[in-house]
């Protein structure tokens, strides 16, 4: 592995930002570059990235309509997951992942928006805690996607994460938000905090407790840095 290593988040929007992705970077002195997709900003050669992130957004993975560009990253998340290159896609990511591998992307039987339980599932390869708190935003799910091993789940969504091969791991959940990120959230698409039983109102998901954040961030560093190791 080379001594510095290169991390390339790919942005949807300009309010889900890498968040403590850039803290992990920062704390193993490796480079983070971002791609700007909403900006018209080019994907580079998939090989390029030494760890590839993609981030969420509002947008669905099947509005390729609306969103030109998702048809080109899904062809650019599937040749990496090819290749055999670390990857992390995270909620709208694991859906273009997913979608990339040829599952579906749907609606979710009901919203799922802040803080809440996640169940690793037994014998998971990535060994996930048996029980964790992470960040939730999201309307859609992915069914999971040919030779993809299911990870997580939780009561109001089956499908909560999968691996697909050794590198490339999509999440539904968010490990990366951090309080900034998710004030961001409440003011650009605040009109999703509708009524629901897996739906937390904005000042639940405004303060939440300091520990939620660092449990969450704990749980993201070993994951990045399992993918990390991946790097060849």
């Amino acid at each position: 592995m080379t001594a510095k290593l290169r991390v390339l988040c790919i942005q949807h929007v300009p309010f889900e930002s890498p968040g403590a992705i850039a803290h992990w970077c920062a704390s193993r002195a490796w480079e983070l570059a971002v791609c700007h997709l909403w900006r018209g900003e080019a994907l580079p050669d998939p090989g390029e990235p030494h760890l590839a992130v993609s981030l969420g957004g509002p947008m669905s993975a099947n509005d390729e309509a609306h969103h030109p560009w998702i048809a080109g990253e899904k062809a650019w998340l599937r040749r990496r997951a090819e290749e055999g290159r670390p990857l992390l896609g995270i909620c709208l990511g694991a859906q273009l992942l997913a979608a990339a591998w040829g599952a579906r992307v749907e609606r979710n039987p009901q919203p799922e928006i802040g803080w809440f339980p996640v169940r690793g599932l037994p014998g998971n390869p990535l060994a996930l805690p048996e029980e964790f708190l992470a960040f939730h935003w999201h309307g859609e799910t992915f069914t999971l996607p040919e030779g993809a091993v299911p990870l997580a789940e939780t009561p109001g969504c089956r499908n909560q994460g999968f691996l697909l091969g050794e590198a490339a791991l999509g999440l539904q959940f968010h490990l990366e938000t951090t309080p900034e990120v998710a004030q961001a959230l409440v003011r650009h698409c605040g009109d999703d905090l509708v009524a629901g039983e897996y739906v937390q109102g904005a000042g639940d998901l405004l303060f939440a407790p300091e520990r939620f954040y660092a449990e969450a961030h704990g749980l993201l560093y070993r994951l990045l840095d399992a993918l990390a190791a991946r790097v060849t």
